[in-house]
């Protein structure tokens, strides 16, 4: 994308003839402080994204093959797995041209490289936002599952259910448009930055609230049992650590990320910061780990799905 740091990445290569960074270093400015850059190999990196690819693409034939799974839940389901693929393929795309660039066997003009980078851009920002997103969606989905349970099938219409999901695409093409053409701009990293920390409390309110309302009905069962005590601390553990890890991946995953768009906008020109800065194909290839998570959260785990998955599997052999 077109941060700081990682700036152009396309046209730095296009004009770059020095050799590749090793994969982790000391790095130190004359006045600064002494960085540890983590330089993610490329072959790791090009690896990531083929399995979230083939990942996604698996959760998106599953929910397209069975009728079943034709619900609001699976489809919010399909398309963050398509999000989540859109972001693996094109970083993918991008870091093969750039391979392929550095090496000489891609021959272009710079205004092509431009246009072309532009485009992945784009593609890369859309597909990140979209993706949280989705995320957003699946969490009020299920707290509206759980809340308002005999009323759902009548709040959550596939009409509305589709409208959403349209508005949803459609958001994040052009809001990803206006964020690479103004990506200099400190109101687009601000908007960036507000838009993850939204989707962050969003999630952590719902979960945690939906997590409550399970303790208070597991209690409820316990009670009638009269075994209170073990099977509500017992549920309300393994809730608990559901919940951790669910808001744990997606924070560990995007935060960093984030961090470093904040700081671009906190401290641009400080040393510290710039030790951030030299670690961002770092902070992508965790969100490509996150777009591999994402199926077993929550695709992988409806044994439905897993079903069709293997009906799939052994289709395609």
């Amino acid at each position: 994308m077109s941060m700081q740091g990682p700036q152009r990445r396309l046209l730095g290569s296009f004009n770059s003839t020095s050799p590749a960074t090793p994969h982790h270093r000391l790095a130190a400015n004359q006045t600064g402080p002494q960085c540890l850059e983590m330089s993610v190999p490329d072959g790791l990196f090009l690896s990531l994204g083929l399995v979230s690819a083939v990942e996604n693409v698996l959760v998106v034939a599953a929910i397209a093959k069975n009728r079943n799974l034709h619900s609001p839940m699976y489809y919010f389901i399909c398309c963050l797995a398509v999000s989540d693929l859109l972001v693996s393929v094109s970083n993918v795309l991008e870091t093969a041209v750039i391979l392929l660039l550095e090496a000489g066997a891609l021959a272009t003009r710079a205004a092509v490289v431009q246009q072309l980078d532009d485009l992945i851009d784009v593609l890369i920002c859309g597909a990140m936002v979209s993706s949280l997103c989705f995320l957003g969606a699946i969490a009020v989905d299920r707290y509206i599952s759980i809340f308002y349970a005999l009323r759902y099938h009548s709040i959550v219409t596939l009409p509305r259910a589709w409208r959403a999901i349209s508005a949803i695409w459609v958001a994040s093409v052009l809001s990803s448009t206006l964020f690479i053409a103004y990506y200099n701009h400190t109101a687009v990293l601000l908007c960036l930055v507000s838009f993850f920390v939204a989707i962050l409390v969003l999630m952590a309110v719902l979960y945690v609230h939906m997590l409550a309302r399970a303790c208070q009905h597991a209690r409820g069962i316990a009670r009638l049992h009269k075994r209170q005590r073990p099977i509500h601390q017992g549920f309300g553990l393994k809730g608990a650590a559901t919940l951790t890890i669910l808001l744990g991946i997606f924070f560990l995953c995007w935060g960093p990320f984030f961090l470093h768009l904040s700081l671009m906008v906190l401290c641009p020109q400080h040393p510290v910061c710039g030790c951030v800065f030299k670690n961002f194909n770092l902070f992508l290839t965790l969100i490509i780990c996150n777009s591999i998570i994402d199926p077993l959260i929550y695709a992988f785990r409806s044994q439905e799905l897993r079903k069709t998955l293997q009906e799939v599997l052994l289709c395609s052999w």
